[in-house]
C-alpha cells in the first residue's frame, strides 16, 4: 500500500500519509505540510493522488495553496517544484476549458489555465514542461500556429523530448499533415519505448487517415494488448469493423463500441457511433441522449459536427423541421470546408428544400456537388429546384446527368419522366417504363439474397396508366391500374357479372347443381359474389336513383366478414381507374368504386364531384345538386362544385343563380380563374340568344360581354381550347363565318391530339357554319363525324341538326330517316315528331310539284302524306302541346294542307297510272317483237353451229380412220407370209375380197347415217369395230396390188367415199330430191351387206381353220374370228 512521509520539523520523525486513505478534508493534510514546511514534491504527489481519486477539490486546494505567495516567499529558492505545481494548475484548468460547452465558463478557464502558465515562465522562462503546458492550451484554444511555435521552442533545445514531440504531432495532425504527424509519433515511440498506448493509437489514426487499414487495426490491437480499457482503441477498431460493410463484421464492430461506452461513457465517439446505430432502429429518444451528452463531453469541431448532426436527422426522420434545419445548420457551422463532413449539408438542404427555402436549399446541394461531383442524390435535388423555380432546362440537365451516371437508378428515370410529362408525354412514358424495369429488377436480386422484395412504387404505375389514358390506349391503361392496386375489393367489383336470369330460373338451376354435386361452394365466397352483383346491376329502376349515395353494399359486405380496405397510397389510382371505366361506358362499376372510396375517406371531395357528373350526364339535376351539396359540406371553399352547381342551375334555366354562382367561384379565385370567367362567358352567351327575351340591344350587350370574357381567358392563357372556342361563337353569331370557320378549323385540330380534350361542341360549331355558308355537303359530314367520334350515333340533338341539314338540301328521304332514329332514341320528344310531319309534308309537296313524275313516286307521295295527316293528328291529341313549341291550330293547319295535297295527288295519281299503262303496253309489245327476232337468230346460229359441228366431226373422223388404215397397211406388210403363198391364192377370193369390202361400206354408210338419225352411241362403235376386224382378216389373204387396186376404186366411186365420210346426209337434208330412192337404195344396201358378211364370215372362218400358215399366224386369226363374233352377236 502506497504512502508518503512528511518528515516532521527538528526531529527525526516522520508522519507516514497512506494514499489511499487520505482524509476528505484536504485541510487535515494541509495544515501537517504547512507546519512541517514539507517539500514541495509531497505537496505535488498528494494532489496528484486526489486527482486520481476523482477528489477534484482536494486536489485544486492543494495546489492553490502550494503556488499561493506565502509559499512562494518561503519556497523561492525551490524552482522545479513550484514551476511542476503551476504548469499542474495550468493543465487542470486547461482540461476544464477543453471540456466545457458554455462559451464564457470556457474562456475563464482558459485564462487560469494561462496565468498559471505565465507565472510559471516568470520562474523559468526556459522550463520546457512550461512550453509544453502552454502549447497544450494552444490546442485545446485551437491556435494551431501558436501551439507548433511553443512545441518547436522544446525540440529546438531537446529533439528528443517526448511530449514535444506528441505535442508537434498532435499539431500536423490537426494540419491534416498526416505523414509528418507518424513521423513524430515513431520518433517518440522510439525515443521512449515505454510510452503509453495512446501513443500507438495516434500512431493508428495518422495510418487510417492515410488508407492504411491493416496497419491501422494492427496499430489498435497493440494498444488494447498495452492497454484493454482503452476506449479510444475500442472505439477505432468497431469503427473499421463497420466500414467493412459485413454483417457479421457490422455486429462485432458495435459490440466494441457498446464495450468502450461501457469503459468510458464519455466518450464523444463511440456516443455518437452508438447515436448512429439507434438512429437506424429507430430509438430517436436514445439518439437524442446519446448526442447530447457527446456535445456535453467534447469541444473537438469535426465530433461535435456528427453529434449535432445525428440529433438534426433525428429530428429530420420525426418530421420536425425546425429542429432539424437548427441543428444542421450548428453542424455545418463547427466544420469549416464542406470537404471535412458534407453530410450536414446535405441534410440542410433538404430540409430548406422542404420548407421552401429554396434559394438556400440550391446553395448547400451546390457544395454537396463540389466534394461529390456525380453524387446522384444531389443530382436529382438540385434537377426537383429548378423545377420548382421554372427552370426546366437546368433541372432536365441534372437529372438526365443523374440517369446517366447511375442507369440503374430508378428514381432517377422516375424523376426523369415526371420533369418530362408536361412537355413530351411519350418520352416520360419511356421513361417511367424503364424505372419499372429497374424496380422489377431491384426486387428480384433482393427476392434472391432472401431480402424484402422491393416492389414497384404505386405512384410509377399510376403515372404509366395515366399516360396510357391520355394517349387513349385504355386496355394499357387498365392493366397498369391494376398493378398499381393489385389484390383487394376493388377486383372483386371488376370481375362482376350481370346476372340476366330470373330467380325461378336461378332457383332451379341452384337445385339441378346440388343434385349433380356441383353446388358445394364456399357460401362466404359466394354470399360475397351475390352482393357484388347486386350492387352493380340493381333490379329496380327506382333504387338506381339513388344508387349514387347509396353505401349499404359495403356495410353488407364488412358484415358478412369481408374486408372493405382501401389505402391510402391507393385512393388516387382507384379514382383513376373509375374514370377509365367511365371513358369505357363502364359507369355503374365506375360509381361503384368511386362509393368504394367514400366510404373509407368521406372527405375525398373528387369522388363526389365524379357521382354528380355522372348523375348529371344522366339527365339526374336533382341527385347530382345533392351530391354537390355533399361535396360543398366537405369543402366549402371548393370552387369545382360551386362551378358544377353552376351548370346545373344553367341548365335547369335558373339565370340569377346560375350567374350569382359563377360570380362567387370567380371572386373566391379573386378574379384569376379561368374556368369561372369561361362560365360566365358561357352565361352571357346563353343570355344573348334566349328566344323568349330576345331584342337586339341586349342581345350585342350580351355578346359583347361574353366576347370580353373569352379574350380575358385566351389573354391568361393562350392554349385555352374552351376560350377560342367560344370566341368563335360569338364571331358566328355576329355573321363573321369566315373568321369563326378558321378559329374553329384551329381549336379542332388542337383538341384531336389529347383523350382528355373532348370537344364535340367544336364540331358541331364547325357544321353549323358550313350550314350557314350554304355548304350542306360539309355540314352533313361534319355532323355525322361528330355523331360517331363522340356519341356513338345516339344523340338525339345531333341528329335534329343533321336532319334540319337534310332538309334545307331538299334530302327528304335522308331527312326523314334521321328524323326517324332521334325519334327512336328520344321517342317522348314531340318536336321531332312534329319535323318528321313537315318534313314528309315538303316532300310531298316537292314530288308533286315535278312536271315528271312516276306513278311510283305518286304513290309514294300519298302514303307519306298519310302518314304527315296521322303524326299531324296524333300531335293534335296531345296535352300541353304548348310546351313544345306548336298548337292545335298549328297542327290543324298543317292538316288540312296535307288533306288538300292527298287530293291533288289522287288526280296525279290516276294520270299517272294510265300513262304508266300504256307505257307497259308499249313495253311489252317492243319485248315480245324483240324476243321473236332473238328467238330467231338464235335458231339460224344453232342450225349453223350444228351443221359446222357435224362437218367438222366428220372430216375429222375421216382422217383418224385414213391415218389408222395406214397404219394396219404398214404392220401388215411388216407381218405378212412370204409372195409365193400369196400368188397361190386364188383370184376369185380376192374378187370375193373387194365384193366384200363393198358390202362392207355400204353396211357402214348405213350404219352412219342410222347414227346421224339418233341411233344410240354403242351400235356405231360396234359397226366401226366390226369393220376393222373384217378389213384386218381380208387383209391377211391380200397382195399388195389388191390394196392398190382398192384405192383406186375408192377414188373411182366418189359417192361411196362422201357416205363413207356421212357427207352424204347434208346433201339429202338440202336437196329434197327423190327421198324415196335414196332411202331404198340404203335399206337394199344394208340388205346386202348383211348377207355378204354372214357369207363372209363363214369364207373366213373355213379358210382359217383350214389353212394355218404358222403358230403366230393361227392365234392372230382366232383373235380375229372372236372378234368378228362378238360384233355380229351385237
Amino acid at each position: 500500500m502506497a504512502s508518503v512521509y512528511i518528515p516532521v520539523q527538528n526531529s527525526e520523525e516522520e508522519v507516514r500519509v497512506a494514499l489511499d486513505q487520505l482524509p476528505r478534508d484536504a485541510s487535515d493534510i494541509l495544515d501537517i505540510l504547512k507546519a512541517e514546511q514539507a517539500p514541495l514534491d509531497l505537496w505535488l504527489i498528494i494532489a496528484r493522488e486526489y486527482f486520481k481519486q476523482g477528489k477534484i477539490e482536494q486536489f485544486r486546494q492543494i495546489l492553490e495553496e502550494g503556488s499561493s505567495p506565502e509559499i512562494d516567499e518561503y519556497y523561492a529558492d525551490v524552482r522545479y517544484e513550484r514551476i511542476a505545481i503551476l504548469n499542474a494548475l495550468g493543465a487542470y484548468y486547461s482540461y476544464l476549458g477543453k471540456i466545457e460547452t458554455k462559451q464564457r465558463e470556457k474562456e475563464d478557464h482558459f485564462i487560469m489555465a494561462t496565468q498559471y502558465y505565465n507565472k510559471a515562465s516568470r520562474i523559468d522562462m526556459h522550463e520546457p514542461s512550461t512550453w509544453i503546458g502552454k502549447g497544450q492550451l494552444l490546442l485545446a484554444k485551437g491556435d494551431v500556429e501558436q501551439a507548433f511555435a511553443a512545441f518547436k521552442i522544446v525540440l529546438d533545445g531537446d529533439r528528443d523530448n517526448v511530449p514535444a514531440l506528441l505535442g508537434q504531432a498532435c499539431v500536423h495532425f490537426s494540419r491534416g499533415r498526416y505523414s509528418d504527424s507518424l513521423e513524430l509519433y515513431k520518433r517518440a515511440l522510439q525515443v521512449f519505448p515505454q510510452c503509453p498506448a495512446a501513443v500507438r493509437l495516434g500512431i493508428g489514426l495518422c495510418r487510417y487517415k492515410l488508407g492504411q487499414t491493416e496497419k491501422a487495426k494492427q496499430a489498435f490491437e497493440r494498444v488494447l494488448q498495452l492497454d484493454p480499457e482503452n476506449a479510444e482503441a475500442l472505439v477505432a477498431l468497431g469503427i473499421l469493423d463497420l466500414q467493412t460493410k459485413d454483417a457479421a463484421n457490422s455486429r462485432l464492430g458495435m459490440v466494441k463500441i457498446q464495450r468502450a461506452f461501457e469503459i468510458y461513457p464519455y466518450s464523444a465517439m463511440s456516443l455518437n457511433y452508438l447515436a448512429n446505430h439507434f438512429f437506424f432502429t429507430g430509438k430517436h429518444s436514445t439518439v437524442e441522449k446519446l448526442t447530447e451528452t457527446a456535445l456535453a463531453v467534447t469541444n473537438h469541431g469535426p465530433t461535435k459536427s456528427h453529434s449535432y448532426y445525428n440529433l438534426a436527422r433525428s429530428y429530420h426522420s420525426k418530421g420536425d423541421y425546425e429542429k432539424a434545419g437548427m441543428y444542421y445548420m450548428a453542424s455545418v457551422k463547427e466544420i469549416n470546408k464542406p470537404h471535412e463532413f458534407v453530410l450536414p449539408y446535405y441534410g440542410l438542404g433538404q430540409v430548406q428544400l422542404k420548407l421552401g427555402d429554396l434559394k438556400s436549399a440550391l446553395a448547400n446541394f451546390e457544395k454537396v456537388l463540389e466534394v461529390y461531383p456525380d453524387n446522384c442524390e444531389a443530382l436529382k435535388a438540385l434537377g426537383h429546384i429548378y423545377i420548382q423555380l421554372g427552370q426546366t432546362e437546368k433541372a432536365y440537365e441534372f437529372i438526365k446527368k443523374a440517369s446517366k451516371i447511375d442507369p440503374r437508378d430508378p428514381e432517377a428515370f422516375l424523376d426523369l419522366g415526371e420533369l418530362l410529362i408536361s412537355t413530351d408525354a411519350g418520352a416520360a412514358l419511356d421513361a417511367f417504363k424503364t424505372a419499372r424495369n429497374l424496380f422489377e429488377k431491384r426486387g428480384k436480386e433482393e427476392e434472391a439474397d432472401e431480402k424484402k422484395g422491393g416492389e414497384v412504387p404505386v405512384e410509377l404505375l399510376n403515372s404509366i396508366g395515366v399516360l396510357h389514358f391520355e394517349r387513349g390506349e385504355f386496355k394499357l391503361a387498365e392493366q397498369a391500374f391494376k398493378d398499381a392496386l393489385g389484390n383487394g375489393i376493388w377486383l372483386s367489383f371488376l370481375e362482376a357479372k350481370p346476372q340476366l336470369v330470373s330467380k325461378n330460373q336461378e332457383a332451379a338451376d341452384t337445385n339441378t347443381k346440388a343434385s349433380n354435386g356441383e353446388g358445394i361452394q364456399n357460401p362466404r365466397h359466394g354470399a360475397k359474389s351475390n352482393n357484388l352483383k347486386s350492387a352493380q346491376y340493381p333490379i329496380d329502376a327506382t333504387a338506381s336513383v339513388h344508387l349514387y349515395k347509396d353505401f349499404n353494399l359495403f356495410v353488407r359486405l364488412e358484415g358478412q366478414g369481408i374486408p372493405v380496405e382501401v389505402p391510402y397510397n391507393k385512393v388516387s389510382t382507384i379514382f383513376n381507374l373509375a374514370r377509365l371505366l367511365e371513358q369505357l361506358h363502364s359507369i355503374e362499376t365506375a360509381s361503384i368504386l368511386y362509393r368504394l372510396i367514400l366510404y373509407k375517406y368521406p372527405e375525398y371531395v373528387d369522388a363526389y364531384l365524379r357521382l354528380a357528373a355522372i348523375a348529371k350526364s344522366r339527365n339526374d339535376v336533382q341527385t347530382s345538386t345533392e351530391l354537390i351539396a355533399d361535396a360543398r359540406k366537405v369543402d366549402e371553399k371548393c370552387q369545382d362544385a360551386l362551378l358544377m352547381l353552376g351548370d346545373l342551375e344553367l341548365k335547369n334555366d335558373d339565370w340569377v343563380k346560375a350567374k350569382e354562382t359563377f360570380r362567387a367561384a370567380k371572386d373566391m379565385a379573386n378574379g384569376n380563374d379561368s374556368y369561372a370567367s369561361l362560365c360566365l362567358g358561357n352565361w352571357n352567351y346563353f343570355a344573348a340568344i334566349r328566344s323568349e327575351k330576345r331584342a337586339p340591344k341586349l342581345e350585342a350587350t350580351h355578346l359583347e360581354k361574353a366576347k370580353e370574357l373569352y379574350t380575358k381567358v385566351l389573354l391568361q392563357h393562350t392554349g385555352n381550347l374552351f376560350a377560342a372556342n367560344g370566341a368563335g361563337v360569338v364571331l358566328a353569331e355576329k355573321g363573321q363565318f369566315d373568321i369563326a370557320k378558321e378559329l374553329f378549323t384551329q381549336v379542332q385540330e388542337a383538341a384531336s391530339g389529347s383523350v382528355f380534350v373532348q370537344m364535340p361542341d367544336v364540331w358541331i360549331n364547325l357544321a353549323h357554319v358550313h350550314f350557314a355558308q350554304g355548304d350542306f355537303a360539309l355540314a352533313v359530314k361534319m355532323y355525322e363525324n361528330c355523331l360517331k367520334k363522340f356519341y356513338y350515333n345516339t344523340d338525339s340533338q345531333v341528329l335534329l341538326y343533321l336532319a334540319r341539314t337534310h332538309y334545307e338540301a331538299e334530302q327528304w328521304q335522308d331527312c326523314k330517316k334521321t328524323l326517324l332514329r332521334a325519334i327512336h332514341l328520344a321517342p317522348s320528344n314531340y318536336t321531332l315528331r312534329f319535323d318528321i310531319g313537315v318534313a314528309l309534308q315538303k316532300f310531298s309537296a316537292s314530288t308533286l310539284q315535278k312536271t315528271k313524275r312516276t306513278v311510283d313516286e305518286v304513290r309514294s307521295t300519298v302514303t307519306e302524306l298519310k302518314n304527315a295527316v296521322r303524326i299531324f293528328s296524333l300531335l293534335s291529341a296531345a296535352s300541353n302541346l304548348h310546351i313544345h313549341g306548336f298548337d292545335e291550330k298549328k297542327i290543324e293547319t298543317h292538316v288540312e294542307y296535307c288533306k288538300h295535297l292527298l287530293e291533288a295527288a289522287k288526280v296525279h295519281c290516276e294520270a299517272a297510272e294510265r300513262e304508266d299503262q300504256q307505257n307497259k303496253q308499249r313495253i311489252e309489245l317492243a319485248k315480245q317483237v324483240k324476243e321473236a327476232e332473238e328467238n330467231r337468230k338464235r335458231a339460224e346460229e344453232q342450225r349453223k353451229s350444228q351443221l359446222e359441228k357435224r362437218k367438222q366431226e366428220d372430216e375429222h373422223k375421216q382422217v383418224m380412220q385414213q391415218e389408222e388404215h395406214l397404219l394396219r397397211i404398214k404392220e401388215q406388210w411388216k407381218s405378212t407370209a412370204p409372195a409365193s403363198k400369196r400368188k397361190d391364192r386364188p383370184q376369185t377370193e380376192d374378187e370375193e375380197g373387194g365384193e366384200r369390202r363393198r358390202r362392207k361400206g355400204g353396211k357402214r354408210r348405213k350404219k352412219e347415217k342410222k347414227s346421224r338419225h339418233g341411233s344410240e352411241e354403242p351400235l356405231a362403235d360396234a359397226d366401226d369395230q366390226e369393220e376393222i376386224d373384217d378389213e384386218d382378216s381380208n387383209v391377211n389373204f391380200k397382195e399388195p396390188h389388191y390394196q392398190v387396186d382398192h384405192v383406186d376404186q375408192a377414188e373411182n366411186n366418189p359417192q361411196d367415199l362422201l357416205a363413207a365420210a356421212g357427207l352424204d346426209d347434208s346433201d339429202a337434208e338440202d336437196d329434197a330430191v327423190a327421198p324415196t330412192s335414196n332411202t331404198n337404195r340404203r335399206r337394199q344396201a344394208w340388205s346386202e351387206s348383211e348377207e355378204d358378211e354372214s357369207f363372209q364370215m363363214q369364207a373366213v372362218s373355213d379358210h382359217a381353220v383350214g389353212v394355218p400358215d404358222s403358230d403366230a399366224e393361227a392365234g392372230g386369226h382366232d383373235e380375229r374370228l372372236h372378234g368378228d363374233v362378238s360384233v355380229d352377236d351385237e
